[in-house]
């Protein structure tokens, strides 16, 4: 019997709650997207903005860049306000990503000028959307929802471009048996190509290399907290000579690990 695609969400929801994230029903258009990102980043960064400033915030950090949106998540900005003085900013906790803010929405809707897309599931860090999950039914080709993913993105003037939304790093498609994983781009390396493969995509793997398909598994070894926080801040690569955003594969990110450890292992032996 084909499950339906809102069970599927619905049960990834439930999951996401198990792993401490705050569940956000209430945010479910581009008004209370941009309510909660205000209110983390004045908490964060100890601050009231007027509206005023808050409107020219967000026309200085949301770009169709992707790269740029990347360098600007990742890295403390600087912004005046009104009155002339400086503000120095960051839109997360850069210092330590597990002490951000997790919290996850559903059928959001991002209503701009050329686009009404609505997203299955979101996840965001202290308020700034940073993972978009699509899902489909037992049996479709998660395939279908990187095109999707694809053809979204390609709408002129979509949410992608126009919004907070822009701050994606990270997009999940799973059909609840297989679950994928790919980095955000811009256009020219985001796309399918001439043998129509989406490269590159990837599937989580644990440390002696066995794939973790499953969707409930894959959320339980890639989307807890502190986790996904290591995945985007430690082991996605920005490329600055090709403006691009690279993953590490599976083995790379343990790979890496093992060296830290050592490291550390080192540390304490002196």
């Amino acid at each position: 019997m084909r499950v339906r695609e809102s069970t599927i969400e619905q049960e990834l929801i439930e999951k996401l709650g198990e792993l401490k994230y705050t569940l956000r029903p209430d945010i479910r258009d581009r008004a209370a997207l941009e309510a909660n990102f205000r209110k983390h980043f004045e908490l964060l960064n100890r601050v009231t903005l007027t509206d005023a400033e808050f409107a020219r915030l967000l026309d200085e950090i949301v770009t169709p860049d992707v790269f740029a949106a990347a360098h600007t998540l990742r890295h403390r900005n600087a912004f005046t306000r009104d009155d002339g003085t400086p503000l120095n900013y960051t839109l997360v906790n850069i210092t330590d990503w597990c002490k951000n803010t997790f919290e996850v929405a559903s059928q959001l809707r991002i209503n701009t000028d050329y686009s009404h897309h609505r997203f299955d599931v979101v996840l965001l860090i202290n308020g700034v959307p940073v993972v978009q999950i699509e899902l489909k039914t037992l049996g479709i080709n998660p395939r279908r929802a990187m095109e999707q993913i694809v053809q979204y993105k390609a709408d002129v003037g979509s949410g992608y471009a126009r919004t907070l939304l822009c701050f994606l790093q990270l997009f999940v498609v799973s059909n609840r048996d297989r679950t994928y994983y790919f980095a955000n781009n811009n256009a020219r390396h985001f796309a399918f190509d001439a043998k129509e493969q989406f490269l590159p995509v990837y599937e989580h793997a644990a440390p002696d290399n066995r794939k973790i398909t499953g969707l409930d598994a894959f959320a339980d070894a890639f989307l807890a907290k502190c986790t996904l926080g290591h995945m985007i801040s430690r082991y996605m690569v920005l490329v600055q000579g090709e403006q691009k955003l690279l993953m590490m594969r599976p083995y790379q990110i343990y790979a890496v690990k093992n060296i830290v450890e050592c490291i550390d292992q080192n540390r304490a032996a002196r």
